[in-house]
C-alpha cells in the first residue's frame, strides 16, 4: 500500500511538472493571438469573433483552469474539486465548442460562399458565442444534482463535437474536390481558359487553404480530446472513480489550449505577421529601456 501511494504521488508530481511549461505557453501564446486578432483587418468579423473567443477561453485555461488543477492534484481538497467542476470543466468545454464552431464556420463560408456573409452575421456569431459560454457554465450546476448525468453529458458532448468537426472537414474536402473537377473540365475548353485561370488562381488557393487548416486543427483536436473521452466513457460505464490516467488526459486537453496559438499563427499569415510585430515592439521597448 505504501509503495502504491508513493507511486501515485510520483505520477502526480510528474503531471504537475508537465503542466508548468504549458501554463506559460498557454498564457503568452493566447495573449499574443488576442492582440494580433484585434489588428488583423483582413479576417472577416465573424471569424475574428470566434477566434477571439477561443483565444480568450484558452487564455483562461492557463490563468485559472491549470493552476486550480495543480492545486487540486496536490491537496485533493473537496473545495478545489468543486471549483474544478464549476470553473475548469466549463472553460475547457467552451474551448471544445468554440473549436467546433470554427470548423462549422469554415464549412458554411465555403458551402454557401456568396451568401455566407448574410447567413453568418456578426450578431448571430455573438449570440452563439454567448450561448456556448452560458450553457457550459450553467450546466456545471448539474454536477451537484446528479453527478453521473453531468459526466455522461460531458462524454456525449465531446463525441458530438468530434463528429461535427469531422463532418465539417469532410464537407470542406468534397467542396474542394468538386471545384477541382470543375476547373479540370473548364481547362479542357479553350474559351474558358481565362475563367479557369482566375478560379485556379484565387478560389482554389483559398479552398485548399481552408481544407488544410480544418484538417490540421481536426487532427490535434482528436489527439487532445479523445483520451479524455475514452477514459470518461470507461469510468461512467464501470461506475469507477477517477484515476491517475484520467488526470493525465486532462493535461492533454490543456495541451490543446497551448498548441492552438501556434496552429493559428502557422496557418494564418496575417495573424502570424501581427504576432511577430507585437513581439518586436515588446522586445524593442525592453531593449531601449535597458
Amino acid at each position: 500500500m505504501a509503495s502504491d501511494s508513493h507511486s501515485e504521488r510520483t505520477l502526480v508530481i510528474v503531471n504537475c511538472i508537465l503542466n508548468v511549461p504549458l501554463i506559460l505557453i498557454c498564457i503568452v501564446g493566447n495573449a499574443l493571438v488576442l492582440i494580433a486578432a484585434s489588428k488583423s483587418r483582413w479576417i472577416r468579423s465573424s471569424s475574428m469573433e470566434i477566434l477571439s473567443s477561443l483565444a480568450f477561453s484558452d487564455l483562461l485555461v492557463g490563468i485559472i483552469a491549470q493552476p486550480l488543477f495543480l492545486a487540486h492534484q496536490f491537496t485533493k481538497e473537496s473545495f478545489l474539486n468543486s471549483l474544478m467542476v464549476l470553473i475548469v470543466y466549463p472553460i475547457c468545454g467552451v474551448s471544445l465548442w468554440t473549436l467546433t464552431a470554427i470548423s462549422v464556420d469554415r464549412f458554411l463560408a465555403l458551402h454557401f460562399h456568396m451568401r455566407s456573409a448574410t447567413l453568418v452575421t456578426t450578431t448571430r456569431v455573438k449570440i452563439s458565442i454567448a450561448f456556448i459560454w452560458l450553457y457550459n457554465f450553467v450546466s456545471s450546476a448539474l454536477y451537484y444534482l446528479v453527478p453521473f448525468i453531468y459526466f455522461f453529458i460531458m462524454a456525449q458532448t465531446t463525441v458530438i463535437c468530434i463528429l461535427t468537426f469531422f463532418l465539417a472537414y469532410l464537407g470542406i474536402y468534397f467542396i474542394v474536390r468538386h471545384h477541382q473537377l470543375q476547373i479540370h473540365a473548364q481547362q479542357q475548353t479553350v474559351e474558358s481558359k481565362d475563367v479557369a485561370g482566375n478560379i485556379n488562381g484565387i478560389s482554389m488557393v483559398r479552398l485548399k487553404k481552408s481544407a488544410m487548416n480544418t484538417f490540421v486543427f481536426f487532427i490535434f483536436f482528436v489527439i487532445c480530446y479523445l483520451p479524455m473521452y475514452a477514459l470518461l466513457t470507461f469510468a461512467i460505464s464501470k461506475r469507477a472513480k477517477w484515476t491517475t490516467e484520467y488526470d493525465f488526459s486532462i493535461t492533454v486537453v490543456f495541451l490543446n489550449s497551448a498548441i492552438n496559438p501556434f496552429l493559428f499563427c502557422w496557418r494564418l499569415q496575417e495573424l502570424r505577421r501581427n504576432v511577430l510585430k507585437t513581439l518586436r515592439k515588446t522586445f524593442g521597448k525592453q531593449t531601449d529601456s535597458n
